[in-house]
This record gives structure tokens, C-alpha cells and sequence, in this order.
């Protein structure tokens, strides 16, 4: 478990292969916009990898920003672990730990990019860079951070700890302080991207790739550590996970709490991060309840009170029956969704 990073194969991607919208696709990383106006691309999870690989995370440019980015705008990939699994670098204080990331990257355009850490319990950031030497080649980088003995030291719990931020834009906003620059310190807006010398969202032909993410303690990056698929989807599933989609998916055994009261609990298969969010589509016979005698069609559920790190209660009042009896309820519509969310 040297690898502090979850998902770095980019195996994982319950949300689908693809989206057009800002945030998450792949488990644990998500795309990190911001001030765009124009800029417009497909995300997707990529077969396209280095040797040793089979997966990566592709961000590709459909509609660029007009004027290419303006100071205000920046736009990059995010990670963020629990603080609780960072704990032991002991920033902020003397025993602070040294830790090297390594990770593949491939882009269109070459150049200057800006990598940025930031610790969410205290607000220290650190910003480097790393030079993609060859186009649309696929690039091994390594860069290794001290231990930042300055600021307070980093919670035992499941908030906000650390965040890594590739940039392939930044505006001035963002990139015109060298406070942070190849050093921990306090955070600045300006600090936060200094030294971005491309701008990906300046035209169509630009894209980046990222895979091979590793995230160790010490000065040496190691070869990459390989966990299961089983392995990675549990520990994705703390943060998210797609109960249902589809026709005829099975929810779970429900009953009548009373004549048109029907309920089920639905147990996450890993004890989550946090209480999570529950995302439920919903719509005219979208849920279908199989019992003896009759067939009750459902247009959704509502989420009772009870919801924890392992369990959520459902709901729902539009039935009609008999107040002890059971039946098994699936999915009736193409449309239906069943989303778990406690992200970061």
C-alpha cells in the first residue's frame, strides 16, 4: 500500500466512459474548470496508455476558449485524499515527510506545465513544474516535494486533505506569484498555478492524458503498483458508487411498513467516507414492484431520514397494499439511475 493515491491506472470509471460536463468521470479524479466561458470537451476514459498500462484519463478540447484563457479562467485535472490518509507525512512539524509523485502524461501541445499541492487542513500549497517535451508522446514525470515542517499539522479525520492539481491553463490570476513556487507557504491565488506556460484551451487540437498516478513517501519513485480491479473499486466505492442503471436491475426485497407506506434499505457494499448524497431519476412507472396478486408501478423514492456511511432508508407513498407484505423491486425504465455519492 505504498501508492497513496486510489484509481492512478485510471481502471475504475462507474459514472461511464465519457461526459461532456465539469467534474467527475473516473473515479477520483475529476476535471477542475474554472471562468470558462466558450471552452467546450469530451472527457473519457481512454484505451489509449503507456507500456505497462491499459487505461487513461483524456481531456479533449471540442469548442475552444475564445481568445484562448483570460486571468481569471484556469482549468486542470483534481485529486483530493482524506486528510486521515495523509496524516502520517506529519507536516507541520519537524519530522515532516518527503514524498515523491510520478505519473504518465501525454499531450498535444509541449511545454511549461504547473503542478500544484495543497493541504486543506491548512492551507500550505506548494507549486512546481514539469516540461512535456514531445507531442502527442506519452512521458513518464517525477517530481519530489519536501516535508513541509511549516503550519499546523494535518487532521486525523475524513475531511479535505490533500489536493493535487494539474494545470494546462492558468490566467494571470492564478499565475503571476512565485510565493509558492518550489517551496510551502501559505497559499496565494496567485502562487496557485505560477509558471503554466501553456494554454490547452486555445484551440481544438489540444488534449491531455494522465495515467500511472503514484503518490509515495520517500524521495525514489518506484515502479508503479498494480492493485486488482476488485481491489480499486472498493476503495473507489468510499467515495461513490453506482447502485443501478437500467431496465429490470434489481433494488432489493421491500415491504409495506403500512397499506401505502413501501420501504426498503439499501447497505453500501463499503462503509463510505461520509454520510453520502443520494441521486434518484424519477419519472411516470420508472420502478416496478413485484408481489403477489398485483404489480405496483413506481414513479420514484425520497430518502427517509436515515442515512449513514453504511445504510439509506427509502421510501415511498403512492402504493397500495397490505401493511407486512413483501415483494422485489427493479428497475422499469432505461432512464433509471440509482447514485451514492460521498465525494470529497
Amino acid at each position: 500500500n505504498r501508492n497513496l493515491i486510489i484509481n492512478g491506472a485510471m481502471q475504475v470509471a462507474q459514472r461511464g466512459t465519457s461526459t461532456t460536463t465539469n467534474g467527475y468521470l473516473i473515479d477520483r479524479f475529476r476535471s477542475n474548470l474554472g471562468g470558462m466561458d466558450q471552452l467546450a470537451f469530451t472527457m473519457s476514459q481512454s484505451t489509449d496508455a503507456p507500456s505497462g498500462f491499459r487505461k487513461s484519463l483524456k481531456f479533449d478540447v471540442t469548442t475552444a476558449e475564445t481568445g484562448g484563457v483570460a486571468a481569471d479562467e484556469y482549468a486542470g485535472i483534481r485529486y483530493i485524499t482524506e486528510s486521515q490518509d495523509v496524516a502520517h507525512l506529519l507536516y507541520g512539524t519537524s519530522g515532516a515527510k518527503t514524498i515523491t509523485l510520478s505519473f504518465h502524461v501525454k499531450a498535444y501541445q509541449t511545454g511549461t506545465y504547473a503542478l500544484n499541492l495543497f493541504m486543506g487542513d491548512t492551507s500550505r500549497a506548494y507549486t512546481t513544474t514539469y516540461t512535456i517535451s514531445q507531442s502527442a508522446t506519452w512521458e513518464k514525470k517525477t517530481l519530489t516535494f519536501v516535508g513541509d515542517t511549516g503550519g499546523s499539522e494535518i487532521n486525523v479525520d475524513n475531511g479535505h486533505g490533500l489536493y493535487i492539481n494539474w494545470f494546462f491553463a492558468a490566467g494571470s490570476t492564478f499565475n503571476s506569484s512565485s510565493a509558492n513556487t518550489n517551496q510551502w507557504a501559505g497559499y496565494t491565488n496567485a502562487g496557485w498555478a505560477n509558471g503554466q506556460g501553456v494554454d490547452l484551451t486555445n484551440s481544438t487540437d489540444n488534449y491531455f492524458q494522465l495515467t500511472g498516478v503514484q503518490l509515495e513517501v520517500g524521495s525514489v519513485a518506484t515502479d508503479f503498483e498494480h492493485r486488482s480491479f476488485a481491489q480499486e473499486l472498493a476503495l473507489c466505492q468510499r467515495y461513490y458508487f453506482l447502485f443501478c442503471e437500467g431496465t429490470d436491475k434489481e433494488l432489493n426485497v421491500v415491504w409495506y411498513f403500512t397499506n401505502t407506506h413501501l420501504s426498503f434499505l439499501l447497505r453500501y457494499p463499503v462503509v463510505m467516507r461520509a454520510a453520502p448524497t443520494l441521486s434518484i431519476t424519477t419519472g411516470t412507472n420508472y420502478y416496478i414492484n413485484y408481489r403477489a396478486g398485483s404489480n405496483d408501478k413506481i414513479d420514484g423514492f425520497a430518502s427517509e431520514f436515515i442515512s449513514t456511511e453504511q445504510m439509506s432508508c427509502f421510501r415511498n407513498t403512492q402504493v397500495s397494499g397490505t401493511a407486512g407484505q413483501a415483494g422485489l423491486l427493479r428497475t422499469y425504465n432505461s432512464a433509471c439511475k440509482v447514485e451514492i455519492s460521498a465525494e470529497l
